[in-house]
Parts: C-alpha cells; structure tokens; sequence
C-alpha cells in the first residue's frame, strides 16, 4: 500500500563543477535562479566551484550576486574586458593565458619566487604558485561565522592525498573555514595542497570534478531540486588540430563522465527506494507496487553544461580576463534561464522517484530514470 505524505517544497540545492576560470559560467546562471525566485538551500561545489559555493553560501540572498561578482573582479584584471571583432579573440584570449601563467591573478595565486625544481622539501617544493592571497580573499568576501550557522548548507570535497580519498566536507557536521574550498580547488602541480587538521588535500577534481554523488550520500528524507552547473562536456566533436586534440582530452578527463555517473545513481536510488518497500518476508506471495514509490523522496537533477567561446584555446579554464568571464556569466544566465523555462522537473514522475534532465542538442529536454534517456519536451 502506498505511503500517504503531504506534499512540501523541494530544498533547492546548486551543485557547480570545478573547471577553473570557466566559473564565471556559475554567476550567470545563479543570476537566473535568482531572478526566477529560487533561493538554493544547499550549495556544493569542487574547485572553482567550491569556491563560488562558498562565496554564495557565506552571504545573505539579497547580497550574494553582489559578492560573487565582487570575487571574479577580486581575481581578474582591470582593463581586461575590451570590445573585440571575433577574429581578434583567440590572440586576446592567448595574451591573458599567458599574462595568469607569468604572473598569477590578483588576489588569488601568484607565482613561487624559487622554482619547486630547485627548492628544499617542503610546500614551496610542491607547486609552482602560491595561493596565500586566496585565502585572505575569501575571508573578506565570506562570513563563515555565517556559513557554519546552519542557516544554509555548504559542501565541498576536497582529495586526501595520502589514500586518493575524496572526502566531502559538509557544514551540517563540519566547521567550515576559507581552508575548505581552498582545498577543494588545490589543483597539483600548480597549487600546493591545503592541509586541514593532520591531513592534506588536493583539488576534489583529481577524483572527481562533481560533488553530486556527496550530495545523493548526504541528503536525508527530503525532496530535492538539484540544479547541477558543469563547465565540461563529456560529449564533443572529433579534434582536426592539436589545439581541439588538447581541449578535447580535458574535456573528456574533467567531464568525469557526467551523464554516466549520473545515470548509474538515479538507478541506484530507485532501485534503493524499490527496496525500502519490498515485503520483509522474502516468501511472501505480496508483490512491491511500484507506484508506492511516488510516495517517497523525489529528487530532479536538471543539467546545464558550458559550451566553449569563439576564440577559445586549450588554455581557457586559466584564462581570467574580463571579458571572458562577462561572456562565460551571460552564457550561464541565458542557459538557465531555458532550463527554468522549459521547468522538466514539473513533468510527471511515472513512479520513480529520482530523475535526471538534461537538454538535447535540438533544444528539448532529455530525462533519466533507468538507463535511458528519453525526450519529455
């Protein structure tokens, strides 16, 4: 017999990938959220996406979008946001790589005086930048007094290095400090790890580049709307230069098969919800009604993913100038803003409690309870 449960509101969670100056995809697309009237009750991200997680989760509603614009013009230069022909924009784009190569960005990592080749041990030894100046910027910008409240949730995930364990550090059980996110965005070699207590952590992207499957670990009996922003495209075209070659290969190793490991757990937590309400006697001639399943926790993952700029290059998730990160926000905001349109979590959920949507390359929306994906609008 199906559970009878009154409906309640879904706790909005924004769950960003890690993916380096492409991040500025995430200001567009909370803006979006934000003008639709969703106000995320848990943030969770890895890397550059735990960052923003934090910057978002450690200010109130009405002053994140505020503060998370604050951070990217924190960690990019002024004079960098010009008005070019397309032609222009791969030669632009290659002067700013270089520029965050030579001299790090502003208020985020700058390089180490001494070469880590011929350093002595120890962290100078470890990655070629220093990311001292980040941790003062995410200690101007967040209120962790905030944070670790409980007013909203955070949660990060960060790689012990000493077992490859990704670990995810929540603010339900965890104090949470500017270490955390930092952390999670300790990408080696350029970064050195962040030690937290007696450990020390790489970049969450070393194992996994989103915190999705933290999210599902964590989440209790609630309804969830999960709006899942990636800045890589598992997905692709068949490279024709080296530089496609070289971007394709991240996009691939930095996707982390997405779509796949999304699919793997909805069924896991449909196939855990189905036997949550199988009879306990094994030989009883009682057969568990599927339908009992709408009664359970309902979970929707709606899915937007970056799509590279004209004029990128291999280099662009180290790309900071200002005029990409304008470009990568409006794309943010224009991709959420189909997705809040197209609304494919109001669909019916034929039984099953956990569905993926993503969009199709025809602009429909593609939803997952199985293994397959089907057209729903």
């Amino acid at each position: 017999m199906a559970r009878s449960r009154a409906k309640k509101k879904p706790k909005v969670c924004l769950v960003l990938q890690g993916g380096g100056a492409l991040g500025a995809y995430h200001i567009g697309a909370y803006k979006a959220l934000e003008e639709a009237g969703f106000t995320p009750d848990w943030f969770a991200g890895i890397s550059i996406g735990a960052l923003n997680a934090a910057v978002l989760a450690g200010n109130a509603p009405e002053q994140r979008l505020e503060k998370l614009n604050a951070f990217w013009q924190r960690i990019s230069r002024p004079g960098t946001d010009a008005l070019l022909l397309p032609s222009m924009a791969a030669s632009f784009n290659m002067v700013s790589v270089s520029q965050a190569l030579t001299f790090g960005q502003p208020d985020f990592f700058v390089p180490r005086a001494i070469s880590p080749w011929v350093a002595a041990p120890g962290e100078a030894a470890t990655s070629f930048y220093d990311t001292t100046p980040l941790f003062s910027t995410l200690n101007e910008l967040v209120d962790f007094d905030l944070i670790n409240s409980n007013q909203v949730r955070l949660t990060v995930g960060a790689t012990r290095v000493t077992d490859g364990e990704l670990v995810f550090f929540d603010s339900e059980s965890d104090t949470l400090t500017a270490a955390h996110p930092v952390a999670s965005g300790s990408l080696p070699p350029g970064f050195p790890a962040t030690q937290i207590g007696d450990d020390h952590y790489w970049d969450g992207g070393v194992v996994s580049n989103t915190p999705l499957n933290g999210i599902l670990d964590l989440a209790k009996d609630d309804d969830l709307l999960i709006f899942m922003v990636d800045l890589w495209n598992a997905n692709g075209e068949l490279p024709k230069t080296m530089s496609e070659v070289l971007w394709r290969e991240k996009e691939i190793q930095y996707a982390s098969r997405t779509c796949a490991d999304i699919e793997a757990l909805i069924a896991q937590k449909n196939l855990d919800q189905l036997l949550a309400r199988t009879p306990e006697v094994v030989d009883s001639k009682q057969v568990p009604d599927i339908t009992s399943l709408k009664d359970g926790p309902k979970i929707d993952i709606v899915h937007i993913t970056f799509e590279p700029l004209a004029g990128h290059n291999p280099m662009s998730d180290t790309e900071f100038s200002r005029r990409s990160i304008r470009l990568r926000s409006d794309a943010g905001y224009e991709d959420m803003k189909q997705a809040l349109e197209a609304s494919p979590w109001t669909q019916e959920n034929e039984g099953l409690p956990a569905h993926f949507h993503r969009r199709a390359k025809d602009g429909s929306w593609l939803k997952a309870s199985k293994s397959t994906l089907k057209k729903v609008s």
